[in-house]
């Protein structure tokens, strides 16, 4: 499997939205009742919200043999190379391969990021035990109203 890993385009606009929908269901199914999911990705992954983080954020995206398989999305970071990871999906086929590891280490490459913070659910084992074995620390846990729904969250950091 050929694995390019680049900055998001426009034209991968549909996939990144495909990405975020297949990998959500999958990862909350139990831990986000559905509507809640729905709502969500309705607000967060529709055209016009892609769109302006395209512009105002930097996304890279996994691509496998022409196919966008998973995506980082990284605010803008401060001058010491501190960054924020706001969101890293792949489809659940992808994972356990390595793409997600060349997606993180590549894209903070690019961004020269000496320090990497996140948040995730503490529930969503996939992403915590990713972040743990990619060196990511636990800084913090907090209770998070998700649209009426409690969650409890973890902050992680990690330095280069």
């Amino acid at each position: 499997m050929n694995i390019v890993i680049r900055k998001m385009r426009k034209k991968d606009v549909p996939q990144v939205q495909d990405v975020a929908r297949t990998s959500w269901n999958a990862t909350y199914e139990g831990i986000i009742p559905a509507p809640i999911q729905q709502n969500f990705l309705n607000a967060a992954y529709s055209d016009k919200m892609v769109k302006k983080r395209l512009k105002n954020t930097v996304i890279y995206v996994a691509e496998a043999d022409r196919k966008v398989v998973g995506f980082a999305n990284f605010t803008p970071g401060s001058k010491e190379g501190s960054v924020e990871l706001a969101a890293l999906y792949l489809f659940p086929a992808y994972q356990g391969k390595g793409i997600g590891t060349a997606l993180l280490h590549e894209s903070m490459d690019q961004l020269g990021s000496r320090e990497v913070h996140l948040s995730v659910e503490k529930n969503n084992e996939i992403g915590t035990t990713f972040y743990k074995a990619k060196g990511f620390e636990v800084v913090s846990e907090f209770d998070d109203d998700f649209d009426g729904h409690v969650l409890r969250t973890v902050r992680m950091v990690l330095r280069v």
